[in-house]
């Protein structure tokens, strides 16, 4: 079971950093001793939620930040990724198929999407350490 830890990193939005704030997490809860699953889970879930941030929050301008925390509890992770980008706003010209949300709910036991005091977006995902309880597990 994983030991109580808390991670925050922070990356431009462009999209090589996807990758980067991936590995960096999932190095974080292997350091952690978290259990696979839930790690591969958070893993895409957190790749999703990074190429959302980078894709669509900052159309039309220049890229911002986005920006990744993970709190391992007694019985969950809760994992946010937020960007400082537009929000979430329709897009007719979108080049992706509009998967990710769709396959977070898949993966994460729970997740909420909120609006940033300054207007960006915060994915919430929350994850049972539990390998026998994890998603994709049952």
């Amino acid at each position: 079971m994983a030991q109580h830890a808390r991670y925050d990193g922070s990356w431009e939005a462009v999209p090589e950093n996807v990758a980067l704030a991936r590995r960096s997490v999932v190095a974080h809860l292997r350091e952690a001793q978290t259990a696979d699953p839930p790690l591969s889970d958070v893993a895409l879930a957190v790749s999703e939620a990074a190429t959302n941030a980078v894709t669509h929050g900052f159309v039309g301008r220049s890229p911002g930040r986005f920006r990744v925390s993970v709190e391992t509890g007694a019985e969950e992770l809760e994992v946010l990724v937020e960007d400082n980008g537009s929000g979430m706003v329709p897009r007719p010209d979108s080049p992706g198929l509009g998967l990710g949300l769709p396959l977070i709910a898949t993966v994460a036991d729970r997740f909420e999407t909120h609006t940033t005091p300054s207007g960006g977006t915060r994915l919430c995902m929350w994850f049972r350490l539990d390998p026998q309880e994890a998603t994709l597990v049952n």
